[in-house]
């Protein structure tokens, strides 16, 4: 599909459910990336976000909310069987809409049915259930398409746009030299590209810059509680230092300990990634220090969840498990064939009997 037919859905969108709707908003969009609001009630608002890679439609949008409900990640898993059409964004959302409504036992809003209208053949106003169509010639339709794929050339080279009609960047609350390694990546993808070198997919990398890009931005990595640094500049393996744990726990001692002997007051995590991430898990393992107790394997997985949470997620089970440095214990300990074997068996029973999200109660 053309730019210019993507963003005919999403300006469609956007003149059906803007800002002000009672159930669900457009909040942001950009040819790569739709954020929204659904309204459960006056004072609860689901935050979803979904990204839309260049190969859409033959590649589906991919969609995550925030939130640790697993009903609501059920939700999105079931919006994967909705996978044809020309307009496939405009049916997921139909889809996922409806699956809400039910969800909270709320009214199927009768604004969703105009999903399955035809796209205007004009220009889009912004005044709701109002679409208005302006006659356009043919020659001058042909030049709008144009400048607007030439606008969006920006999003194939993987560069941000500017922030549009008061909407945020999405780069605000990001670092300076955060920015930058951002900045890089992009650089070395479009590199890649021209040298006919692309390593991973657009789908993966797509998700990943998300990814890195809300880390960027969350206070969890600003006040220093874990960093995340790219290994050889890859945006396909990374470093995570777990750099605070509760200080009531044991392990807390233990990394003081560690500081006083070598330096080091870190749990040092390699988070590597498949080209079909976000739907293949990431595979974590433990570098150093040896530690007893505790796993970092021991989770359910879904496209929905965010690596930060993940990372959270681990930090809290480290705890729970009271996970011990092992001081003096063999470094070798931890190589990356033994990770590898214990990561294929976890995956090999999860495709056997589900990838099983336990309950916030047990850990």
């Amino acid at each position: 599909m053309s730019v210019s037919g993507l963003k005919a859905e999403l300006k469609f969108l956007e003149s059906i459910f803007d800002p002000n709707h009672e159930r669900f908003r457009i909040i942001d969009w950009k040819p790569d990336e739709l954020s929204c609001q659904f309204n459960v009630t006056g004072e609860k608002l689901l935050i979803i976000h979904c990204n839309i890679t260049e190969s859409y439609p033959s590649t589906p949008p991919i969609w995550f909310v925030e939130s640790d409900d697993p009903s609501l990640t059920e939700v999105l898993e079931r919006l994967e069987d909705v996978r044809k059409g020309s307009t496939l964004l405009l049916q997921q959302l139909k889809r996922l809409i409806c699956d809400l409504c039910r969800l909270y036992n709320l009214p199927q809003h009768p604004d969703v049915e105009m999903l399955d209208q035809p796209l205007p053949a004009g220009p889009i106003t912004h005044d709701r259930k109002h679409v208005t169509t302006d006659e356009v010639t043919s020659e001058e339709e042909e030049e709008e398409e144009m400048a607007e794929d030439i606008e969006d050339l920006d999003h194939y080279e993987m560069k941000e746009e500017e922030p549009v009609d008061g909407k945020k960047s999405e780069d605000d609350g990001i670092e300076k030299e955060n920015l930058a390694i951002l900045e890089k990546i992009r650089k070395n993808q479009r590199q890649d590209h021209l040298n006919g070198a692309v390593s991973g997919s657009v789908q993966a990398s797509d998700r990943l810059m998300k990814e890195l890009r809300e880390i960027y931005r969350s206070q969890s990595y600003k006040t220093g509680i874990y960093s995340v640094e790219l290994v050889n500049d890859s945006l396909y393996e990374w470093h995570v230092k777990l750099r605070t744990v509760d200080p009531d726990s044991p392990l807390h001692s233990d990394l003081q300990v560690l500081k006083e002997k070598e330096g080091v007051d870190y749990i040092l995590l390699n988070f590597s990634y498949k080209d079909n991430f976000p739907f293949d898990p990431p595979f974590v393992r433990v570098v150093s220090p040896v530690l007893s107790g505790g796993s970092v394997h021991g989770f359910g997985w879904s496209s929905a969840y965010s690596i930060e949470s993940v990372i959270m997620q681990i930090n809290a089970t480290l705890v729970k498990g009271k996970a011990r440095v092992q001081f003096g214990a063999n470094k070798n300990q931890y190589n990356l064939a033994r990770a590898q074997q214990s990561y294929k068996s976890l995956v090999q029973i999860h495709e056997k009997n589900g990838w099983y999200t336990p309950p916030k109660e047990d850990g």
